[in-house]
């Protein structure tokens, strides 16, 4: 394998000189992305609709075109799915991700055209490992086998001729020959239906590989090395693959999790830790700098042209977008795409906040309807990851899970937020978690703090400690098993805390 490692690491390395292209000229490389997009499309039902063969510049665009949401755009998202040509995108479309999202129960059909599996979601992986070789020159990580768990694929209801599955089935499905030498479980593991049994077998299968790398869902990815701990009797991962590398992480924030995998899983310096962001809808950034945690690289050439939307100007008619030379350090923006599928100033749902600019760095900071505002307080989901990281550490816990969401003033009564959260290891004083946590929250959020004060509107938070596996239960509960679905962590309403509290 020493022969496949240097060999990969050589062609991987004379990528970075494209990345460092478009980190030189980002505005440019922007602007050449928005012209082929419109050029592309300018004979699509959307493209004839919306003027495009008129359109010369982004104002044009921005000024022609609607922001749209899902529920907006699914009239078109419709007809490509029941195999009408030409609607959104010229190229045939075969493929679709199913996005079962966190806020809204009915599953989003997204297309995946050719170009954006060869030229986003493919250069995503090929330049997530020129980023790691960039940080660390001397690796061996394809010297063994990359472990990812995938999705499943099933035929489109509205068209048998096309199918529809997780993004990262998606992918697997269409990679090359080559590639699956490359990575474990094999094909027909990877893609199983069934999680539990699917489970299973990776753990009987990859317990036995010399895996070097994983990418997944830290979510996820818990409860197959759980079961590979308690399948080999092993103390820690590092006893079952000692060559293990880097772990790339996405979908969901890593901090709750990093101490725990830092201390029980890969208990190592030497096992690096690479973040990515990739949706349904496109692969996004990478992280460039492992030393910089929690900051990625925005990847300005995969065929998405970006806009920013201020988040106060998020649910008016006519929002102002920004683009990458307008946006501020620090603030938070809902991200807009049009990409090379076709989704065209798409509302994703995310907000990001750029940590730099020149090059662009970016953290994912929450969800447009991904929060608690019941009271005015306006906490985020990066305001809750903080909070449970540090109260964490301060009582000596490892958090596995959590979800928070209010709990509604009453007849003279005040409000507070109610938690449900589980532990891998349980603090060693409750009371001092919950006032760290409190603590943490007022400390990240002057609106939360100004609701706290002296009680006047909220009280404290109210903590429920839950066993290990009562979120995995939840989600099997909810036939929301699998890779690509996500605890949901905040909720401005009782539907997701009701629920649970109801199933223990």
């Amino acid at each position: 394998m020493k022969l496949v490692n240097d060999m990969t690491v050589w062609f991987l390395k004379r990528r970075f000189e494209r990345i460092e292209q478009f980190m030189k000229y980002p505005v440019e490389t922007q602007q050449r992305i928005f012209s082929e997009l419109i050029e592309t499309a300018r004979y699509t039902a959307w493209g004839s609709r919306y003027n495009y063969g008129q359109i010369k510049t982004i104002k044009e665009f921005q000024e022609q075109v609607p922001v749209s949401t899902y529920e907006e755009l699914y009239p078109y998202l419709e007809r490509v799915m029941k195999g009408e040509p030409n609607v959104l995108w010229p190229s045939p479309i075969e493929w679709f991700s199913k996005s079962s999202g966190t806020t809204n129960a009915r599953s989003k059909f997204l297309p995946v055209s050719p170009e954006a599996l060869e030229e986003c979601h493919y250069e995503g992986g090929k330049d997530m490992m020129t980023l790691l070789i960039h940080n660390r020159p001397d690796t061996r990580v394809f010297d063994g086998k990359g472990l990812s768990i995938g999705g499943t694929l099933h035929a489109n209801p509205f068209d048998d001729y096309t199918q529809v599955g997780d993004v990262s089935a998606v992918i697997m499905q269409n990679l090359p020959s080559w590639a699956e030498f490359m990575r474990t479980p094999p094909l027909e593991v990877a893609l199983m239906d069934h999680w539990e049994n699917k489970l299973d077998k990776m753990a009987s299968i990859c317990s036995q590989e010399n895996v070097t790398s994983i990418l997944g869902v830290p979510t996820w990815t818990i409860v197959l090395l759980d079961q590979i701990l308690e399948r080999t009797g092993k103390k820690n991962m590092l006893e079952v693959w000692p060559d293990f590398e880097v772990f790339v992480h996405g979908a969901v924030s890593f901090e709750p999790y990093r101490d725990l995998f830092m201390t029980k899983y890969f208990p190592s310096d030497q096992v690096l830790y690479l973040e990515t962001y990739s949706a349904s809808e496109g692969f996004f950034a990478i992280q460039d700098d492992v030393k910089r945690v929690g900051e990625m690289l925005l990847m300005l050439d995969y065929g998405i042209f970006y806009e920013f939307i201020p988040v106060e100007e998020i649910g008016k008619q006519h929002p102002k977008a920004l683009l990458l030379s307008e946006v501020e350090v620090g603030k938070n923006y809902a991200m807009v795409i049009s990409t090379n599928a076709g989704l065209w100033r798409y509302l994703i749902g995310d907000t990001v906040k750029f940590t730099s600019v020149y090059p662009f760095r970016v953290k994912v900071s929450g969800r447009t309807k991904h929060f608690i505002n019941a009271f005015g307080e306006e906490v985020i989901v990066e305001n809750a990851d903080y909070a449970v990281k540090v109260a964490a550490q301060k009582t000596n816990a490892l958090v596995t899970n959590y979800t928070a969401g209010p709990v509604y003033m009453g007849d003279g009564s005040r409000g507070r937020h109610e938690w449900i959260i589980e532990f891998t290891k349980q603090p060693e004083d409750f009371s001092a978690f919950e006032q760290a946590l409190d603590e943490a929250l007022r400390e990240v959020n002057s609106d939360y703090d100004a609701k706290r004060y002296k009680e006047m509107a909220l009280l404290p938070p109210l903590v429920h400690f839950v066993p290990e596996g009562t979120f995995y239960s939840w989600m099997g509960k909810r036939n929301k098993l699998g890779g690509q679905n996500k605890v949901p962590r905040l909720s401005n309403d009782r539907e997701y805390l009701d629920d649970l509290l109801g199933s223990f």
